[in-house]
């Protein structure tokens, strides 16, 4: 009977045995095992998912156009003329600088346009003492419209037209505003980034907005010394 009670008892702790390693219980590699085997698949379907995306092709950038208008500074005749190809089409007075503070020569190209242009005094001893102003303000120096070409030089209106046919500038080159914004609308044509007639009559009428304008095929500029040049 013993012996019977001991064979017994051992099939049923046999079979609790086999029953809690069911769950999960005994060495533990059942449960590591239902742990690990879903983030592996998981792991290897996201790899084969990815594999199977095509690469996006980036676009090549858009070749750029050589604009047909050109601008010529000349220094000592302080003018400056608008070419279209190899057609002079206007020219205009222009302010500029004095002699402490010559217009630089050179060839660059214009590769931004801003309207109603906020001025911001240079870390120049001459503006030590000068504020800054905005957009719109009747004595800000900038005028009506800015073309840069070797920032911070630039074309740009002014608030003084008497001011021009003179070197009195801190190296800029002056003209009239209306002369500024018609010059703005020119280059952005040529150079790729022309507006309708709401968008100029817009830049005009709201002399507070600055408007930044980007030229996507930048328009050339030279200026020279002009005399025996």
């Amino acid at each position: 009977m013993r012996a019977l009670r001991n064979t017994m008892g051992g099939a049923a702790l046999a079979a609790a045995l086999l029953v809690l390693g069911g769950c999960g219980g005994g060495d533990g590699r059942g449960e590591a095992e239902a742990r690990t085997t879903p983030v592996a698949d998981a792991g290897a379907v996201g790899t084969q998912s990815a594999q199977a995306q095509p690469a996006d092709t980036p676009e090549p950038p858009a070749p750029r156009v050589q604009p047909d208008l050109r601008l010529e500074v000349n220094v000592a005749a302080r003018e400056l003329s608008v070419y279209r190809n190899d057609e002079r089409i206007a020219t205009h007075p222009v302010a500029v600088g004095k002699p402490e503070w010559p217009t630089r020569t050179g060839e660059w190209t214009i590769g931004q346009v801003i309207w109603n242009p906020r001025w911001v005094p240079p870390a120049e001893e001459w503006a030590e003492d000068r504020e800054e102003k905005e957009p719109g303000d009747p004595e800000n120096p900038l005028g009506r419209a800015q073309l840069v070409y070797d920032a911070p030089r630039s074309i740009h209106g002014t608030n003084d037209p008497s001011s021009l046919g003179k070197a009195v500038s801190h190296g800029s080159i002056r003209v009239s505003n209306e002369v500024a914004m018609e010059l703005a609308r020119m280059v952005m044509e040529a150079g790729g980034a022309g507006k309708d007639d709401a968008w100029y009559r817009r830049v005009r009428e709201n002399r507070s907005e600055r408007v930044d304008v980007p030229i996507p095929n930048p328009v050339p500029i030279r200026v020279v010394a002009g005399g025996e040049d």
